[in-house]
């Protein structure tokens, strides 16, 4: 059952992000349990709370959500439609925190972190979140709108809370541990699953009013990835849809820290077992030129004609530099090249010269009005174009939809 309109338009208008951070961690508790235990008394007995508590703390819960959750009865209280939904990311959200407590090395281990998760406070996990994201006490205080003293206050608490410390001292300030940093992100993750089940419920309720983040991998196909965008933007309207186009490394650092959804275009080799790819579509890389290049007039070209050009590659390390070194693993190879990874500055040394690159078919294709591949043997192995995610993300339903879409485009 879905609230009055005028009170739908007023909750939908706020998007998922900041209706998640209006929900405390102890009403997540308390509708884990109701959810769980489909009973108001009970929840109220093992939460050790009041019956009229839990029933003020769950209605708050609907309002900022913006729908019922539960429908209650002489015989209990039952997750509906919406309730369902929600429930699920709640139980997933104090899984990845309870594991997030366990990674950290709390003393006592797995059997203190029950304890430790009730004590946890969302207002000083958000502080910790802040400096690590910012990198700076200074920059978190401006970003969260508290002062230093606040900032450091909350820090003291939290660490006696999880009884470990979570910063060094230093001259110049507070430094997060290794440790903290990876507790913020695994509780920033956490937290994204509360906003996820905002999200399910607007796609429910047919509103589609969220965000999200894309990742594109460089050389994964720019007209691919726009058919894609004008067929998703027609279908959903009202989602916002942000595209991250950033080297793979720091795109696959964007997508750990949750700061993308997904990637697509390239799949990047030995990615961690914290992440999945899942190869679409093979795309060979090929030797491409300007049109009109001398090496267009050849029937086939060889190594020593490739030789004789001056070339443009990726950058040390890159697959595509992989492939342009195993090309000449067995001679000297041709003159110092010139080494980037911008497909603008590719694009106009090749225009201005004889140069040869190394290109992949998608990306071809999107150039194929200025450059053209020279008749030589296949390069390999072809990289693959597909999607990156988080191992044990579960996408929203415009999640799904978007990457359903660039899955059948790709094929």
């Amino acid at each position: 059952m879905s609230l009055p309109k005028k009170m739908n338009r007023e909750r939908t208008s706020l998007v998922a992000e900041i209706r998640a951070a209006l929900i405390s961690f102890q009403q997540l508790r308390l509708f884990e349990r109701i959810g769980r235990l489909q009973s108001f008394r009970r929840a109220a007995e093992e939460c050790n709370l009041s019956q009229p508590a839990v029933t003020q703390t769950l209605a708050k819960l609907e309002q900022q959500v913006g729908v019922t959750l539960l429908e209650r009865s002489a015989s209990g209280s039952y997750l509906n439609e919406f309730g369902l939904l929600f429930h699920r990311r709640v139980e997933s959200f104090f899984e990845r925190k309870e594991n997030a407590l366990v990674n950290l090395g709390i003393p006592g281990g797995q059997g203190a972190v029950p304890l430790v998760a009730r004590r946890l406070v969302r207002s000083r996990v958000r502080m910790l979140i802040a400096v690590v994201e910012n990198a700076s006490l200074q920059r978190a205080s401006e970003v969260l709108g508290l002062s230093h003293a606040s900032i450091r206050r909350g820090i003291r608490d939290l660490e006696l809370i999880v009884q470990k410390q979570l910063y060094h001292r230093t001259g110049d300030g507070i430094v997060p541990t290794q440790a903290a940093i990876q507790f913020a992100l695994e509780m920033k993750l956490a937290l994204q699953e509360i906003e996820l089940g905002i999200m399910d419920i607007e796609t429910v309720q047919g509103s589609f009013n969220s965000r999200i983040s894309v990742g594109a991998m460089p050389a994964g196909g720019s007209m691919l990835l726009a058919s894609v965008l004008d067929e998703f933007v027609a279908t959903h309207p009202r989602v916002g849809v942000t595209i991250i186009s950033e080297y793979s490394s720091a795109l696959l650092k964007s997508l750990r820290a949750g700061n993308v959804d997904f990637i697509v275009g390239l799949l990047p080799q030995d990615v961690g077992e914290d992440l999945v790819s899942e190869p679409l579509a093979k795309t060979p890389y090929v030797i491409v030129v300007r049109r009109g290049h001398a090496l267009l007039q050849k029937r086939s070209v060889t190594i020593n004609d490739l030789l004789r050009h001056d070339w443009v590659v990726g950058l040390p390390g890159s697959a595509r530099r992989k492939c342009f070194d195993s090309l000449f693993a067995t001679s000297p190879g041709p003159n110092p090249p010139i080494a980037t990874s911008s497909q603008a500055v590719i694009r106009h040394l090749l225009k201005q010269g004889d140069r040869l690159a190394i290109m992949t078919s998608y990306e071809l294709h999107d150039e194929t009005n200025a450059f053209t591949e020279i008749p030589f043997a296949p390069l390999g192995p072809a990289p693959e174009i597909g999607i990156t995610r988080r191992a044990g993300w579960q996408p929203s339903r415009i999640h799904a939809d978007f990457m359903s879409l660039f899955k059948r485009k790709a094929a």
